[in-house]
């Protein structure tokens, strides 16, 4: 079986995009073995990720996320990005309405390239907990922005091993079962912060991730230290926006609202991948 495929691009974020919507999804297609194949960087396409469009009932399509280990996740920012400039390209609209596993998703073309997404509210935010790794003690944070982040504040983004701590993070027994997210976030200006990510599922540092971005600029927000609009860099070097509105009312979970995500989406190239 031959399947095409589009690649697209949000900062740095790269993704092997499906469309299935106007038929049924071959299961070859969702094999975590294929899935694995076809984002390894030397021996296959390359990619952070698989996204595959499927039709919805109620919306313009369904939206699926798989990462390159071949787990399939409930959201991903820039990869939401990158179905909605697809879709609205295809379709020649100026705006579209999807499912995610994390809800439903709202987004609109802005300039030739730009997305802004609305994204529902992240929700069981943890602020400034410790947390034991070896000998020392990290203050952590954590939010749940359609997948689970922990924020970790640097002073310089560029002298911090992502990597290695992160992946220690990200097993820690604090996060099990799932694992977690990780984020380095750095304060650059009144609101403004540098972010870089380690991804789970993808088990290393990825150029950027839209969630990672929404996640450390609320957190930021929640503790005082940046308004919104809240310009946020990427290891992948773009600048993208997060908005947000924060109420003190009732518990954590109900203190976010508002959430969009704005920046660039580049549609790569197109192909056509052996099964």
């Amino acid at each position: 079986m031959k399947l095409d495929f589009t690649k697209l691009q949000g900062s740095g974020n790269d993704f092997i995009l499906f469309d299935f919507i106007d038929e049924k999804t071959p299961l070859s297609a969702e094999d975590p073995v294929f899935i694995k194949k076809v984002c390894r960087r030397k021996t296959g396409i390359g990619s952070d990720g698989v996204l595959i469009l499927e039709s919805s009932d109620l919306h313009d399509f369904r939206m699926r996320i798989f990462n390159p280990d071949g787990s399939e996740v409930s959201m991903c920012g820039n990869g939401a990005r990158c179905c909605a400039l697809y879709y609205c390209r295809k379709k020649s609209l100026e705006h579209t309405k999807f499912e995610t596993g994390a809800g439903i998703m709202k987004a609109s073309l802005n300039g030739k390239r730009g997305i802004r997404l609305s994204l529902p509210s992240p929700y069981g935010a943890r602020l400034d907990f410790p947390v034991k790794l070896g000998n020392k003690k990290l203050n952590l944070s954590f939010v749940n922005s359609g997948v689970e982040h922990t924020i970790v504040e640097v002073e310089s983004t560029d002298e911090t091993d992502v990597t290695g701590l992160g992946r220690k993070i990200r097993f820690h027994d604090e996060f099990a079962p799932l694992g977690t997210n990780v984020d380095f976030v750095e304060k650059t200006g009144p609101n403004s912060i540098n972010v870089r990510t380690y991804e789970r599922g993808v088990e290393d540092e990825t150029l950027a991730c839209g969630t990672g971005v929404v996640a450390s600029a609320v957190i930021e927000g929640l503790k005082g230290k940046v308004q919104s609009p809240v310009d946020v860099k990427t290891r992948g070097g773009e600048v993208m926006k997060v908005f947000f509105s924060i109420s003190e009312e009732g518990g954590n979970d109900l203190r976010f609202s508002d959430i969009e995500l704005q920046g660039e989406v580049e549609s790569v190239f197109r192909g056509i991948v052996d099964v």
